[in-house]
């Protein structure tokens, strides 16, 4: 039994083709997989099918969480079943404070690491600001991090957490991601394009390449990692005999 299991997905958004013929596995509790790839790889529009958001036709294949066919529900129902996702550009919520939504969502998932979460991605500063209003890269991806988090999600998405931040930030995303891995039972699915937050993470049991809407390659991180870092994505894909 997986916990997120993909079969055979393919997806389009409009007319074009954005996943191909995909089957993905996430097999255990407490697993952090890596999705890697070029721009415009597919990387995000899948996590944006699985978390059913609209706009992303399945037109094949299926999606199952923890052996539940999910294909068809809508997005508050896969919430309601523990998956999450940290958007990279949560919108703007004038009139609503932080301080008041954490509030709210505390009663409601009794996350009891909030205060430290809440420590470790510094957001207690900005808990008496508009959600989102004038945050910076790093305020506003720290923040979207800090409400998905405490919801206590069992699969947990990330969609380029260290695009556009600078390097204490990444630090403080990578803190946050350690501590939910190793106290609450949940996987995490994390999408970056630059690799830049996989140094500061201890915890990285399988790296994905995405390209042209395949999962061209699975493996370790340390049979991958500095290929890609060295090689870059195209010339990593040419060494490993795969069309790019």
């Amino acid at each position: 039994m997986s916990l997120l299991a993909i079969k055979n997905l393919t997806v389009r958004v409009r007319e074009k083709t954005v996943v191909s013929d995909i089957n993905f596995n996430i097999k255990n509790t407490g697993e952090v997989h890596v999705l890697m790839g070029p721009n415009a790889a597919g990387k995000s529009s899948l996590l944006a099918t699985i978390m059913g958001l609209p706009g992303y036709n399945i037109v094949k294949g299926s999606i199952y969480f923890d052996s539940k066919n999910i294909t068809k529900l809508p997005p508050y129902e896969r919430a309601k079943l523990g998956i999450a996702l940290a958007f990279q550009f949560p919108p703007l919520i004038k009139g609503v404070r932080l301080k008041d939504l954490v509030k709210a969502m505390l009663v409601k998932y009794h996350c009891s690491h909030a205060s430290l979460l809440a420590k470790i991605l510094d957001v207690d500063q900005l808990m008496n600001r508009y959600l989102f209003v004038g945050f910076s890269g790093g305020e506003r991806r720290r923040t979207e991090l800090y409400i998905t988090l405490i919801q206590r999600p069992r699969l947990l998405m990330l969609d380029e957490p260290d695009s556009g931040v600078d390097i204490d930030s990444i630090s403080k995303i990578a803190n946050a991601i350690e501590l939910y891995v190793e106290n609450v039972p949940a996987s995490i699915l994390l999408v970056t394009h630059s690799g830049q937050i996989l140094s500061k993470l201890k915890h990285i049991d399988y790296v994905h390449i995405m390209n042209n809407g395949r999962i061209v390659y699975s493996g370790y991180p340390d049979e991958i990692l500095p290929l890609i870092f060295k090689l870059g994505y195209r010339k990593t894909l040419e060494k490993l005999g795969i069309k790019p």
